[in-house]
């Protein structure tokens, strides 16, 4: 199963859906994840973090739909991005 994590679009939306404790925990269960670049810079959550974690670094949203088998999101997604 491979997860994928896009950056929140919502107006003020700073959370993000899993953080990289989670990915870590997830990676120990063999589930993968790819976040989308900058997905956690709002919570403060680098990109090289995520990478340690064990997440993929996806560079655009179109590469991380098309790498993922499912999408978590903190708020439903926008028309757009369905």
């Amino acid at each position: 199963m491979k997860i994928g994590i896009p950056k929140e679009t919502a107006p003020g939306e700073r959370r993000v859906a899993l953080i990289p404790e989670t990915v870590r925990k997830l990676a120990a269960k063999k589930v993968e994840t790819v976040v989308e670049t900058g997905a956690g810079m709002a919570s403060s959550f680098s990109d090289d973090e995520y990478k340690t974690a064990g997440a993929t670094i996806a560079s655009s949203y179109e590469d991380l739909i098309a790498a993922s088998e499912a999408i978590i999101k903190i708020v439903r997604p926008s028309d757009a991005e369905l």
